[in-house]
C-alpha cells in the first residue's frame, strides 16, 4: 500500500482479501423480519456474487422472499492480531434469483465448476436448489484496528474512512497501546 494515499489502495486490498475465501457469511431475514445468520459458497462473476443455495436451507426462502442481506468475508481468528480487530469485509446487497433458462445460469455454473470441481455436476440438477445473484450496493472494510472504510460505487471503488477521529483513548499510554495494534 502506498505511504501517500493509503485510501485510494483500500478498494483493492478489500478485493484481494476476499480472493481467499470460498464461502461467504450471510445475514438475511425473513419476511418477518426475524434474521438469520448462514453461510454459502460462492462465485464471483464482475462485481457482483453468486450463490447456489437450497430450498432446505432457511436463507433460501429468506433471500426469494426479503431480497435485502449482507455478505460477509472474515479473518479466521487464528490468524488475526487480536480477536477484537479481525480484517473484515461487509457488503450490502440485493438479492435476486436467476432462473435455470437464462444463460447466465450456465455461466455461473461453469464459475462454480471452475471452482469447485465435479461435485457441483452433483447438486446442479437438484430442483430445490436456486441460483441467487448478490449485487452489492456498498462495503465496510475493517484492516485492523481503528482501520474502518466505507466503500461505495458500481464497483466499490470509492472509498471513504468511517470515522477520521478513530478510537478516543483516555490517555496516551492506553493510546499507545492500541496504535500498536495497528502496525
Amino acid at each position: 500500500m502506498s505511504d501517500k494515499d493509503p485510501v485510494q489502495n483500500i478498494a483493492q486490498e478489500a478485493r484481494e482479501f476476499m480472493q481467499g475465501f470460498q464461502s461467504l457469511t450471510l445475514a438475511t431475514s425473513n419476511a418477518q423480519g426475524k434474521p438469520e445468520a448462514s453461510y454459502a459458497p460462492f462465485v464471483q462473476i464482475g462485481h457482483k456474487f453468486y450463490v447456489y443455495v437450497s430450498e432446505l436451507a432457511v436463507h433460501c426462502a429468506n433471500l426469494q422472499q426479503s431480497p435485502r442481506c449482507s455478505a460477509m468475508f472474515i479473518e479466521n481468528e487464528e490468524q488475526a492480531k487480536t480477536v477484537f480487530a479481525r480484517r473484515r469485509f461487509t457488503l450490502q446487497c440485493s438479492a435476486q434469483e436467476i432462473a435455470r433458462d437464462l444463460p447466465l445460469f450456465e455461466t455461473a455454473m461453469d464459475a462454480f465448476r471452475s471452482k469447485f470441481g465435479k461435485f457441483i455436476d452433483m447438486i446442479a440438477p437438484l430442483t430445490d436448489f436456486h441460483l441467487i445473484e448478490l449485487s452489492p450496493s456498498m462495503g465496510s472494510y475493517v484492516s485492523g484496528f481503528a482501520k474502518a472504510y466505507h466503500l461505495v460505487g458500481e464497483d466499490l471503488g470509492t472509498v471513504a474512512h468511517r470515522n477520521e477521529q478513530g478510537h478516543q483513548s483516555p490517555d496516551s499510554k492506553n493510546a499507545a497501546a492500541l496504535q500498536a495494534l495497528t502496525d
